[in-house]
């Protein structure tokens, strides 16, 4: 999905061309949203470098914030990028629903007692070890 490949051909006006990418940044957001939710960080991960390049592109494209707000050409431009600003925010929580939960297990198991330690994983898939009792040192 990198490199603009969704929609197929170019078009040669720049309100055009940015109309295009402003789609396909919102296709990869609804994309993105669906790895989210299933979970699937290799997904997530792969796609971050075609929307970081469309999100480049997109700024290279567009007019000044003026321009883009007041000239009417812009509106379905302006539509669409509205639609992928609510779809950013949309992930931005989902992900910081999913890292609450994940800290509220890790405090869980810190608070249980003890000083056994526990193991899990960090995002790199490396064994982690944590001291149970370290949330009491850190108090």
């Amino acid at each position: 999905m990198t490199n603009h490949q969704l929609l197929g051909p170019q078009p040669a006006k720049p309100i055009e061309r940015t109309l295009v990418l402003a789609r396909e940044l919102a296709q990869v957001l609804e994309i993105e949203f669906q790895a989210l939710q299933a979970q699937d960080l290799d997904r997530f991960e792969q796609l971050q470098a075609g929307k970081t390049d469309l999100l480049v592109e997109l700024t290279r494209l567009c007019p000044a914030a003026t321009e883009l707000q007041t000239d009417p050409d812009w509106q379905d431009v302006r539509e669409q990028l509205a639609q992928s600003r609510d779809a950013h925010r949309r992930n931005a929580v989902l992900i910081e629903r999913k890292l609450e939960a994940i800290r509220g297990a890790l405090q869980s198991l810190q608070a249980s007692g003890g000083t056994s330690t526990v193991e899990v994983y960090d995002r790199l898939g490396q064994v982690a070890r944590f001291s149970r009792s370290r949330g009491y040192q850190e108090a």
